[in-house]
């Protein structure tokens, strides 16, 4: 359970999509003069280096945050959030990926929280390593997110945004998400949960994606980018289910979808999906 390592997969067309809602969603709720928490279940590393053993195996920022890095003539919106990822990096060249403790340390003020759930004891180490100075402001806890989270909820400043990421690499992990996303939602309803999920031919995808519906969220989102055709095994797209999304947040991905879709497309499979209830 504990051998998933994200610097494999850093920067990947997941990682875009993932990390393009959490930038919205976290700069949306810096602009309240009312603090907040930040809370990760499954926070890895916080950076990673693309040009590292572990990002360069497989190179997947290569299809991923690669296409767009150079590019120009992009949504504003893509071009402001590519702009928070240039800041962790001093020159013009694409080195280093934040992954979401480290974006998310990017956008959070003085007076927000934030806390950080990881259990692989090196990636630990290296998020501990990464926020030694921040002192009372950010908490790194060795435990397991899932377990931890409905615990310390509703947290002291009643807003908080919850990304739940977890690797999936077991069976299980589908099934956590439906009872702990159900569980988070009766002790504090008015949170905003971003959960990240896989597209994979597996049926524990599609049922969970079923069952978000019935978890009686009042408002939600849901956003899906396939960047090839459903075959073989392996991962063909990503999606992120939003509890409680900002109201802006549908008509800022319609304006960068389009563009994820073309420059991220491995074949004629790509495609994207939308939808939301926001009341």
């Amino acid at each position: 359970m504990l051998s998933y390592r994200h610097a494999f997969h850093a920067g990947n067309h997941a990682d875009v999509l993932k990390h393009y809602v959490l930038f919205e969603i976290l700069s949306y709720y810096g602009q309240k003069d009312k603090p907040y928490w930040y809370i990760d279940t499954h926070a890895g590393a916080g950076q990673y280096d693309l040009k590292g053993p572990q990002a360069a195996q497989n190179a997947e920022y290569l299809e991923g945050v690669g296409r767009l890095w150079e590019q120009s003539q992009l949504p504003p919106a893509l071009v402001a959030f590519l702009g928070a990822l240039r800041a962790f990096n001093s020159g013009p060249d694409l080195r280093i990926y934040p992954g979401s403790p480290l974006l998310a340390g990017s956008l959070v003020r003085d007076e927000d929280r934030m806390l950080l759930y990881e259990m692989h004891p090196a990636d630990l180490r290296a998020l501990q390593a990464r926020f030694k100075a921040s002192g009372r402001q950010v908490r790194v806890r060795g435990e397991d997110g899932f377990a931890g989270l409905v615990g310390i909820l509703p947290p002291p400043t009643r807003r908080a945004v919850i990304l739940i990421d977890p690797p999936y690499e077991v069976k299980a992990d589908y099934r956590r998400v439906e009872e702990v996303l159900s569980a988070a939602l009766k002790r504090f309803p008015q949170g905003t949960y971003v959960l990240w999920y896989p597209l994979l031919r597996r049926n524990e995808v599609q049922v969970m994606r079923e069952r978000f519906r019935r978890l009686g969220a009042p408002a939600w989102l849901q956003v899906e980018l396939q960047v090839r055709q459903p075959t073989g095994s392996g991962m063909y797209g990503s999606g992120v289910y939003v509890i409680n999304p900002p109201w802006t947040l549908p008509q800022q991905l319609e304006s960068i979808l389009p563009t994820l879709r073309d420059r991220l497309a491995v074949d004629a499979g790509a495609r994207f999906s939308l939808e939301s209830h926001i009341p």
